[in-house]
């Protein structure tokens, strides 16, 4: 696993250093219901090149957040999953989503052409779908 080094000892420094960014907390989100294969997840997400997307997976796997699977089966098939210690941020990424929720409604009624509801359409998995 990857050493974190934090100059100021701030935990929430610690915290974004593993998960902080575009993508991280997104991709950390759609694994919460159980794994996915990669190209489920670029589908999911949307928006996100491939490039990318193998980029912050590697880097969530090097920080133990993320666990990779690979089946020997032709064509080969690769799966990615939360590892114990990346299930042990549902609560935050939950806090997060919800946090956007409220955000976005509170900014349409600030901005009327903007739709809260469609906006976060794309954060709404199955939670309580059983995680393998």
């Amino acid at each position: 696993m990857k050493r974190l080094n934090s100059k100021s000892g701030c935990a929430v420094e610690v915290t974004l250093s593993v998960m902080g960014g575009t993508w991280k907390p997104v991709i950390l989100f759609h694994l919460l219901p159980g794994k996915k294969r990669f190209g489920e997840l670029g589908r999911i997400i949307g928006g996100i090149t491939q490039r990318m997307l193998t980029l912050q997976l590697r880097e969530l796997e090097e920080a133990g957040i993320v666990e990779r699977t690979v089946y020997a089966e032709v064509p080969p098939r690769v799966d990615y999953a939360l590892t114990e210690l990346g299930r042990s941020l549902q609560p935050v990424l939950i806090a997060m989503r919800n946090w956007g929720i409220a955000y976005s409604k509170n900014f349409a009624q600030a901005e009327p052409m903007h739709d809260a509801d469609q906006s976060s359409a794309s954060c709404l998995p199955d939670l309580k779908q059983k995680q393998a």
